[in-house]
């Protein structure tokens, strides 16, 4: 009882307290987007255009630290986010080429989620706005710098929808910004919405209060800055505000449509610059800047990004890199500042001085990486680096061997895998690259989605290769006799007709139910909270999109070791495996089709279309023509794998014609997304993907040799 009569009277309190002091310009005419003396490239993420361009931007408002406000943009997937930042963009006058304007990598427009943090910069009311749109996904967190981005600014955005509240994703995202002390203000989005009531905003407003309380909203010291809040209720002190990003609004209060001449960001811009303090920095102390993000051009080499911890920096400045080792600091390189950029609005300017509190972009350096100083020659301390989580899965990447090797693709060698490998590696820190047997390679990331859309990259850059299901790292240890597994938490939420399917596929997967319950503000959802172990989990997210046609949500985080709970169940049939090279014909697949599903089809050349999964869209393909030994073309309805002829042709006589063949009809084939197919090999299987053609097939092609493996007895 004392807990919900609590938050009620510090609401109140907090509400009569911010109707007291409204923001005095909230009415405030809109400023044009205009920067001095700089001029400006329509390059999103390409710094080449820029490289030979000359242009000067006011360098005494560059350096004052007090017009300068640093805000993250965090939320769950799908929140609205991206939305919100193309909106902001527009307030302030900056021209937007389409909608998502920031999303500039092709699988982010494709598949509706932010993979790499953008830093963009805008203008408000004589102040400087430093804007950086996060990821919302667990799998990026090192990937696009959640951790090490959120290091850069003071406060943060807490978009939520309002209808759904604060899932999980949201926790982890808070988690990251109230772990570095930032002020946070709460933004409950899509309001528009006929389902959202003001009571309900007031319900999803006491559950981020109690989200603040668990996550510990203490105000923890800054790594970046410096700066520590000694006063725990300035986090949970967070204004509220509500708003339509589509619509393009925010208010101070609750309201469903606001008045013409108040749709706009004008309160959620006038909130920032009142709640997020300015960088606490010195521009009289030696230059100083941590290296949080990192880009390749073809012109200028590195472009290294970062916040400008102290100091200023101007163009032709000599700087070194510098690193922190266990012998001490060790410095990696000393050159010359060539050229000063900053993102302003959806372009690139030059610039040619910056102070303390900016974030910039420098190149001139070619060896610090991400992690790593940048400082004035005579400085010799390196800036102290955030800690990463560290990678779940593994997977080993290795050359084609298939007999339909080298025809797709035009990148086929290890050396060239390899090369990308490790390229990927250096501008990826939650991505870990380990040299294997016979050219192969390790690759250790954060979950099967990140590691998805890497082979997808290299897929589209014309790469030929052969990935292995993934496992998990450091799946087991000993303690006192004890085996010991990593289990991690759950957060399913569903319609209540998934529920039994769910629930059934995950038993098989040793989880153990915590907690089931409805979903507060939607009917017929049900939110199911449990303990699974993580290799219970592995390729079980392409299957529990299919048990909820799309309409579930999962999360997942690491929770402790704890004690082994025994082998998993059935969570696959087997599969059929081709024993026969050639072309598929439809001859064979109508005696195959009682046998299972089949994943391939005959006489037809191999295309590609979308499909919708739980977050993403993927690109998948069509199975070839062609078939060989070794390749699985369909799912055996029995626990076991079945050889089969897939190339068999009915014999021609004087009376048979081959023509009767396309009167025959089969039953579509199962196609099989990227996405799916890493989630559903099995560790004696690979998965073949080549620029056009994404197929299974066993790791060992010769049926004799898969007999005499598997009847070898394991380790």
């Amino acid at each position: 009882m004392a807990g919900p009569l609590i938050r009620s009277l510090w609401s109140t309190t907090r509400k009569s307290l911010s109707s007291s002091s409204s923001f005095s310009s909230s009415t405030a005419p809109l400023r044009p987007f205009l920067y001095p003396r700089a001029h400006a490239y329509s390059l999103p993420r390409c710094f080449s255009a820029v490289a030979g361009a000359a242009a000067a931007a006011d360098t005494a408002s560059s350096l004052e630290p007090n017009r300068l406000r640093n805000v993250a943009v965090i939320a769950h997937v799908d929140h609205g986010k991206t939305t919100l930042m193309d909106r902001l963009l527009r307030q302030c006058g900056a021209e937007i080429p389409h909608e998502r304007a920031l999303d500039s990598i092709s699988l982010e427009r494709e598949r509706g989620i932010t993979i790499a943090s953008k830093v963009t910069s805008i203008s408000w009311k004589e102040n400087e706005l430093n804007m950086v749109d996060t990821p919302g996904h667990a799998d990026f967190g090192g990937e696009v710098q959640v951790e090490r981005v959120v290091g850069m600014v003071e406060g943060a955005v807490l978009v939520v929808d309002a209808g759904e509240g604060p899932l999980a994703q949201t926790k982890f995202v808070l988690a990251k910004a109230l772990k570095y002390g930032l002020r946070p203000i709460l933004l409950l989005n899509k309001v528009d919405r006929p389902s959202v009531t003001e009571e309900r905003c007031d319900e999803v407003e006491s559950l981020v209060f109690d989200l603040f309380a668990n996550l510990g909203a203490t105000g923890a010291r800054n790594i970046w800055n410096g700066k520590t809040f000694h006063d725990s209720e300035e986090q949970l002190d967070f204004p509220v505000l509500y708003a339509s990003a589509k619509e393009g609004w925010a208010s101070s209060t609750f309201t469903k449509s606001p008045p013409f001449d108040a749709r706009n960001m004008s309160d959620l811009l006038d909130a920032i610059i009142r709640r997020v303090p300015p960088p606490t920095a010195s521009l009289d102390s030696p230059f100083q800047m941590l290296v949080s993000m990192m880009e390749k051009d073809f012109y200028l080499g590195r472009i290294l990004t970062g916040r400008v911890s102290s100091g200023v920096i101007r163009v032709g400045d000599r700087v070194h890199g510098l690193r922190s080792t266990d012998s001490g600091v060790e410095k990696i390189e000393e050159g010359k500042v060539l050229k000063l950029m900053k993102k302003k609005g959806t372009s690139i300017v030059l610039i040619d001085s910056a102070g303390a509190g900016d974030i910039i972009s420098m190149a001139g350096l070619t060896s610090p990486s991400i992690g790593h100083t940048v400082a004035n020659v005579e400085v010799m301390t390196a800036l102290p680096t955030v800690e990463l989580d560290p990678p779940t899965i593994s997977m080993t990447f290795s050359v084609n061997d298939s007999p339909l090797a080298g025809r797709d693709g035009t990148h086929l060698t290890g050396g060239k895998i390899g090369d990308r490998l490790l390229a990927e590696a250096e501008t990826n820190l939650a991505i870990n690259v380990l040299p294997g047997l016979s050219d192969s390679f390790e690759v250790q990331g954060r979950g099967e989605l990140q590691l998805g859309i890497l082979i997808e990259n290299m897929r589209r850059e014309g790469f030929e290769l052969s990935v292995s299901p993934p496992k998990v790292i450091k799946m087991y240890k000993t303690e006192n006799g004890v085996k010991l597994e990593p289990l991690e938490e759950v957060t399913i939420e569903v319609n209540e007709e998934h529920v039994g399917l769910v629930m059934e596929a995950l038993s098989h997967r040793r989880a153990e139910v915590n907690d089931m319950g409805p979903v507060a503000g939607s009917e017929g959802r049900t939110r199911l909270s449990m303990t699974c172990p993580s290799r219970g989990l592995v390729g079980y997210r392409s299957v529990f999109s299919s048990d909820t046609r799309g309409t579930g949500f999962m999360h997942r985080a690491f929770l402790k070791y704890a004690k082994y709970r025994g082998p998993l169940g059935n969570v696959r049939k087997g599969v059929l495996v081709s024993v026969g090279h050639g072309t598929i014909t439809s001859y064979a697949l109508l005696s195959l089709e009682p046998r299972g599903t089949l994943f391939v089809t005959p006489g037809m050349e191999n295309y590609s279309f979308h499909a919708f999964d739980c977050y993403i869209t993927m690109v998948f393909h069509v199975i070839s023509i062609q078939s060989y030994d070794g390749m699985i073309i369909g799912e055996h309805s029995r626990d076991t794998d079945l050889d089969v002829n897939p190339v068999r042709t009915k014999e021609l006589t004087n009376v048979r014609a081959a023509s009767k063949d396309e009167t025959l009809k089969l039953t579509p084939p199962r196609l099989m997304t990227l996405e799916e197919g890493i989630g559903y090999v099995a560790s004696d299987e690979l998965i073949e993907v080549t620029p056009k053609v994404i197929r299974l097939r066993k790791k060992y092609l010769d049926a004799n040799k898969r007999k005499t493996m598997r009847n070898k007895p394991k380790d």
